[in-house]
């Protein structure tokens, strides 16, 4: 909706309780439109920033909670920070409780619980991504083989585990011995047939990371970053859920961001749909640079950590309004026109059609309305009363002109 005026939630609920959540509660609290953001669990740290209230009561992992939480903060839009409480489904039971959620679904979170999805859905999608294979419990010898297969160099692959682990569960070798050495341990303890280990060729490059706010269907790029994982200077030491990053890149530019969505996002996006599990929320891609152009490594379902922390500070414009839109509903076009200087514009006659989705009609129409409702202009004609009286529909269209 880039170009339309697009109004605030008044009432914001983060979830989570790190660096990434203390930087949006900063972000958004500093917001035009925003009366509260609440956080839960937060932190003190958190709880000190001027118009931010912690309630530290609730677990992020426990879906009717959070939703009492949100309906007792009375909040307009719920952003789940950290991954496993979308692992979890918790913007499942927000959508289905009609609480407008930014957020991926569970089964739309698989592109970061599951590097084996990722992969699957990438190829499908056209995303290049390094030569890669997964292994199940019980198939050392065939991920032996792979190593010997794919490592002809010598010069060592990439293990990663197949679940989530934190930023932790990632290993490059540096050699076929470290890589065939270490290979077993992903394997041990799973049961047959349990995805557990995926093996990539290891490229060479430096990496970048671009995130996206998507709405399952679009996807607008925030400032691209870099973050450090290894522990030590000099890159050395093991790979730690991130030491810092910083944000802008010298090798990849804000415009150039703008041309990764094309080669990643979009294409991912457009894959997810296709599937019946449509991506909304932030859509992070980690990429490699290599000299054969940009490689993806890894989908994030959430803002990075520690990138969040520099590319808030990178941003201008309001964010809460694009999440709103974002997580309520669809919208399509009919009589909006393309400004000159970008954007979209009003052409008279129907000009929106705002279509809510839930697991009831009250969700339906709710999403509708409160996505409706942050959208404006002069001379703005709408009804609140469509499908009231109506047996319960599979999506609720609302119209404004």
């Amino acid at each position: 909706m880039a170009g339309l005026p697009l109004a605030s939630p008044r009432r914001v609920l983060v979830l989570g309780g790190g660096g990434r959540e203390h930087a949006l509660a900063w972000k958004l609290a500093a917001e035009p439109g925003i009366d509260e953001v609440i956080v839960t669990p937060g932190s003190g740290a958190i709880g000190e920033v001027p118009g931010v209230r912690v309630i530290r009561d609730v677990d992020p992992l426990d879906g009717a909670a959070v939703v009492e939480a949100a309906r007792s903060a009375a909040a307009e839009l719920v952003i789940v920070g950290p991954e496993a409480p979308l692992a979890m489904g918790i913007a499942d039971a927000l959508d289905a409780a009609g609480i407008p959620v930014f957020g991926p679904t569970r089964a739309a979170a698989r592109l970061e619980t599951s590097k084996a999805f990722c992969h699957g859905v990438a190829e499908a999608a056209g995303v290049p991504m390094a030569r890669a294979r997964a292994f199940t419990g019980g198939e050392v010898d065939a991920a032996l083989d792979w190593l010997r297969a794919l490592d002809a160099d010598g010069a060592g692959a990439v293990l990663k585990a197949d679940g989530l682990a934190a930023g932790k569960g990632v290993i490059v070798t540096t050699s076929l011995e470290q890589a065939m050495e270490l290979a077993p341990s992903f394997l041990a303890g799973r049961s047959t047939g349990e995805l557990a280990l995926v093996i990539e060729e290891r490229l060479e490059g430096p990496e970048a990371s671009v995130i996206a706010i998507c709405d399952g269907e679009r996807a607008i790029a925030l400032p691209p970053a870099r973050d450090h994982k290894r522990l030590c200077d000099a890159d050395l030491g093991p790979n730690t859920g991130g030491m810092g990053a910083y944000s802008p890149l010298p090798d990849l530019g804000d415009r150039e961001a703008e041309r990764i969505l094309d080669t990643v996002h979009r294409p991912l996006l457009a894959e997810m749909a296709r599937r019946s599990t449509p991506f909304r929320g932030f859509l992070y891609a980690g990429l490699i640079l290599t000299r054969e152009g940009p490689r993806l490594l890894e989908c994030n379902v959430r803002l990075g950590d520690p990138e969040a922390q520099v590319i808030l500070p990178r941003v201008t414009a309001d964010l809460a309004p694009f999440l709103l839109v974002a997580a309520g509903a669809l919208v399509f076009h009919a009589g909006s026109v393309h400004r000159p200087g970008g954007g979209f514009g009003t052409n008279g006659g129907r000009v929106l059609t705002v279509v809510g989705r839930g697991a009831s009609l009250a969700a339906a129409r709710q999403a509708a309305e409160r996505v409706a409702d942050a959208i404006s202009w002069d001379g703005l004609q709408r009804r609140h009363d469509i499908a009231t009286d109506l047996p319960e529909p599979a999506v609720l269209v609302g119209a404004a002109r």
